[in-house]
């Protein structure tokens, strides 16, 4: 069974997706960049990007009942590979050891610099 997870405080899907769907003890959070609720793009630099982004996820992942703390893969999607020493060292900001399985691609993201995806435990209990 499917739970769709919605929250007001980020950014509302683009399409017909849901910002994140829970099934099995996991939740699936769909790709956030660095926008506010409202859609606009924020950060000037790439390590502000890196932290919108990473905010918005964790946002998702707490309207799941999980944090970013107990995930288990995340997909990172950078316009540049040129800025991936900087993102490696925001993310250990927002993640923990072991830390999860990760890709990194270099895309052709169109006006922001990066967009992050992840897969997270949640408690079997718990779904909102």
């Amino acid at each position: 069974m499917l739970h769709k997870i919605a929250t007001d405080t980020a950014p509302q899907p683009a399409g017909p997706y849901s910002q994140a769907v829970v099934s099995g003890g996991l939740a699936f959070l769909a790709g956030q960049g660095p926008f506010d609720a409202d859609g606009k793009r924020v950060g000037e630099s790439f390590a502000d990007q890196v932290r919108a982004t990473f905010e918005n996820l964790e946002v998702v992942a707490q309207a799941a009942g999980s944090t970013l703390h107990r995930a288990v893969r995340l997909g990172a999607y950078l316009r540049s590979l040129d800025d991936f020493a900087v993102f490696n060292e925001i993310a250990r900001e927002y993640l923990s050891e072991p830390y999860p399985a990760r890709t990194t691609v270099e895309v052709a993201l169109r006006g922001f610099d990066i967009e992050l995806d992840a897969i997270v435990r949640v408690d079997p209990d718990v779904i909102r």
